[in-house]
């Protein structure tokens, strides 16, 4: 159970392991937005997590067909946002991935002594 500190009460976990690792299993530990793939290397693997299209801050159901394996990084980029489909909230994500993209090539490099 996960404790919400706006209620101060305990809550069901969205998920469960063994739900979460059917689905994982299911989408082959890729995540279904960027690709990215979680059986390639360990720090992938730690990446992965399991995604509700429909958010369920907007009444997502807890259905295989509404989670899918995600990376934290999309996962985070897509947020509570509702899209129509997975397609469109695909389609979102990879284009705000190529706007960060953009803007982290374009920053410029800190000197050595600075990091």
């Amino acid at each position: 159970m996960l404790f919400n500190l706006t209620t101060f009460t305990l809550t069901a976990a969205p998920v469960t392991l063994k739900e979460g690792l059917a689905i994982l299993e299911r989408d082959q530990y890729r995540c279904r937005y960027c690709g990215l793939d979680g059986n390639s290397n360990f720090e992938n693997a730690l990446a992965m997590s399991v995604d509700f299209v429909k958010p369920r801050a907007h009444k997502g159901k807890k259905d295989p067909a509404n989670l899918v394996a995600c990376c934290r990084t999309c996962n985070t980029i897509k947020g509570k946002r509702v899209y129509k489909s997975l397609d469109e909230a695909k389609a979102y994500v990879m284009a705000r991935r190529g706007e960060l993209k953009k803007t982290w090539e374009a920053r410029a490099p800190l000197p050595l002594g600075k990091l």
